[in-house]
């Protein structure tokens, strides 16, 4: 696992112990990203994807004290089994894009950042690479505590 700080920029990569077709099915799937989105001891109750180049996702992550998160974001490329890139947004339940601030966080995020995920075939294993731009500084270590955090629970999922 390897995680790098760049100004406005994070990539972490992980290698999964899972065909490049599972762990993309993995992303592709909104009845699977449900099992794995969100940091330790959140859940995903709500994930909806319209997974197509202009498509959108709304996603909800719930904290263990019961506080709703919610995200969207539009589809901007998609390569199967190689490379997806997505806008990232704050939002309400609805999907309209709201501050950051209104969930108690830095005002600093913007209100559109970008995500890039790589994915690469090593022979029965998967190396995934997320690129999020746009990310305040001082929020980047929490941001990657929470992607991390994640791809826990996903490498625990692909590995049941």
């Amino acid at each position: 696992m390897e995680t790098l700080y760049k100004t406005k920029e994070m990539t972490i990569t992980r290698i999964f112990n899972a065909p490049v077709d599972i762990v993309w099915r993995a992303w592709s799937k909104p009845e699977i990203i449900q099992k794995w989105w969100g940091p330790k001891n959140f859940t995903a109750p709500h994930y909806i994807m319209d997974f197509r180049v202009g498509g959108k996702y709304l996603s909800c992550m719930r904290s263990p004290e019961g506080v709703d998160y919610w995200s969207t974001g539009v589809y901007k490329e998609i390569e199967p089994l190689k490379r997806i890139v997505c806008t990232d947004s704050f939002s309400n339940n609805e999907g309209k894009i709201i501050s950051a601030a209104l969930y108690g966080m830095n005002p600093d995020f913007p209100p559109e950042m970008q995500i890039n995920l790589e994915f690469e075939d090593l022979n029965g294993k998967t190396k995934m690479t997320l690129v999020h731009e746009g990310l305040p500084e001082s929020e980047q270590q929490m941001c990657s505590q929470g992607w991390n955090e994640s791809f826990d629970k996903l490498d625990e999922l692909l590995n049941t």
